[in-house]
C-alpha cells in the first residue's frame, strides 16, 4: 500500500473518530480543541451532526405542532329540561268563613258574654241588649191572647145565641193575638246577639253601656278550620290551572313549614291590566296555626314542556343569532338555537339537538365549522400515561 493511500485512510479514520466523540461525548468539542485538533475541523463535523439531527427533529416537531393546532375543547352532553313546570306566587290568606256580627235591633248593650280569642258555637249568645220594653210588650201580648182565646171559647159554647159572624170574629181575634205574641217574643229574642257560625272571637270593639244600631260591628268571628289563599298567576297558566290541583304554601310567620292544599276556585277572566288570573287555594288548618290576613308563598307543579338543556357557557352569538357547537366524530358543527328559558345553571333551547349530543362549553375561540377538535379528557389521559 502506497504512503498516500495510508495517509488518506488514517485521515478518514481520524475524522470518523472525532465525529463519534462529538456525537456521544458531552463537552467533546472543548476536549478536542485542547488536544490540538484544528478548530475548523471540529466546527465542520459539529455542523454536519446538527444538520442531520435537525432534519429528524423537524419531522417530529412538525407532527407535534400539527397536533397542537387542533383546538382543545371541553364538552358536555345535552339533557332534557322542563319549562313552566313550577309556579310560584304570593297570596293573602283568609278564613274559610268570616262574619262581622251586628245586632238585629238598636239598643244599649247590657251584657257581654265573650272575650277575644274565645271559640264559640253557632247560636251561642255573645251579648245582650236592654230588653225591659220588649218584656213588657211580650206580657201585654200574652194577656191579649188569653182574652181572645177565652172569648173565642165562649162564643163556641153559646154559638146558638150569637151570630156566626161574631164567632168568626172571635176566632180571628184569637189568631191575631197569637201572632202578636210571636212578634213580641221575636223582638225580645233579638235583644240577644248570637253567633251565626262556629268560629273564634276577634277583638271586641264595644263595651257595656254602648248604644248600638243594626249597622254596629259587635265582633268578628273567623272559622279558621281551613284557610283560603287568593293569588294571581301569569296569563300563560290560564289553561293549565284546574280546580282540585294540589297546592303547597309557606308562610313568613312559620319558616320551614309547608302546608298542603288544593285549588278551590279559578276566576273566569284574565285581568286586562296585569295580564294575570286570580286563583283561590284552600289549605287545611287543623291545628289553628294559620291566621287570616297572613301572606303566603304559593307553589304549584305542572307537567311542563321538554326542551334540550345546555350549559350557559355553550351558547354563542353572531350576526344570525344564537348557536352552539356540536361535536360528532371528532369534528365540530354549528347548530342554530333559540332561547326558551334561562336558568342559573342551564339554558333551555329550541333547535336540532338530541339527548346525549356533545356540546362544546370550553375552548370555543378556535372552533370552526367542520374542523377537528381534541377532547380535554384525552389529553389528561395521555399526560397520565406519560407520567406513569
Amino acid at each position: 500500500m502506497t504512503a498516500w493511500k495510508q495517509l488518506s485512510l488514517s485521515f478518514l479514520l481520524l475524522v470518523a473518530g472525532i465525529a463519534a466523540v462529538v456525537a456521544f461525548v458531552p463537552g467533546a468539542t472543548g476536549l478536542l480543541q485542547k488536544a490540538g485538533v484544528p478548530e475548523t475541523l471540529v466546527a465542520a463535523i459539529t455542523r454536519n451532526g446538527d444538520a442531520s439531527a435537525g432534519k429528524s427533529g423537524d419531522a417530529a416537531g412538525g407532527g407535534a405542532r400539527r397536533g397542537q393546532n387542533i383546538p382543545l375543547v371541553v364538552t358536555e352532553p345535552v339533557v332534557s329540561g322542563i319549562v313552566n313546570d313550577r309556579l310560584s306566587a304570593i297570596g293573602t290568606g283568609d278564613a274559610i268563613r268570616s262574619v262581622a256580627v251586628m245586632p238585629q235591633a238598636a239598643g244599649t248593650i247590657r251584657e257581654i258574654l265573650i272575650k277575644s280569642g274565645d271559640r264559640v258555637r253557632q247560636g251561642q249568645v255573645l251579648a245582650r241588649l236592654d230588653d225591659d220594653e220588649q218584656i213588657i210588650a211580650r206580657g201585654q201580648a200574652e194577656v191579649a191572647l188569653k182574652s181572645a182565646a177565652e172569648k173565642a171559647q165562649l162564643y163556641h159554647t153559646i154559638k146558638s145565641s150569637v151570630s156566626r159572624m161574631d164567632v168568626f170574629d172571635a176566632e180571628i181575634a184569637e189568631q191575631g193575638a197569637k201572632l202578636a205574641l210571636q212578634s213580641a217574643e221575636l223582638a225580645l229574642s233579638r235583644r240577644n246577639i248570637v253567633a251565626p257560625i262556629d268560629g273564634i272571637v276577634g277583638i271586641v270593639p264595644v263595651v257595656i253601656g254602648d248604644n248600638v244600631t243594626t249597622t254596629s260591628n259587635i265582633v268578628t268571628l273567623d272559622d279558621r278550620s281551613e284557610i283560603l289563599v287568593d293569588y294571581w298567576v301569569p296569563e300563560r297558566f290560564a289553561n293549565t290551572v284546574k280546580v282540585g290541583q294540589p297546592v303547597e304554601a309557606t308562610s313568613v310567620a312559620l319558616p320551614g313549614r309547608v302546608f298542603s292544599g288544593v285549588v278551590e276556585a279559578v276566576d273566569n277572566r284574565v285581568d286586562g291590566a296585569s295580564r294575570t288570573l286570580r286563583v283561590r287555594g284552600r289549605i287545611d288548618n287543623p291545628s289553628d296555626e294559620l291566621r287570616a290576613g297572613m301572606s303566603f308563598n304559593v307553589g304549584m307543579r305542572f307537567s311542563g314542556e321538554s326542551y334540550p338543556s345546555v350549559d350557559p357557557l355553550a351558547v354563542q352569538w353572531d350576526g344570525a343569532g344564537a348557536h352552539v357547537w356540536r361535536v360528532v366524530d371528532g369534528k365540530s358543527s354549528k347548530v342554530r338555537v333559540s332561547i326558551v328559558q334561562r336558568n342559573p345553571d342551564a339554558v333551555l333551547v329550541r333547535g336540532d339537538l338530541r339527548n346525549g349530543d356533545l356540546i362544546v362549553i370550553e375552548g370555543l375561540q378556535r372552533v370552526t365549522e367542520g374542523g377537528e377538535v381534541r377532547f380535554a379528557r384525552d389529553v389528561a389521559e395521555a399526560k397520565e400515561i406519560v407520567i406513569q
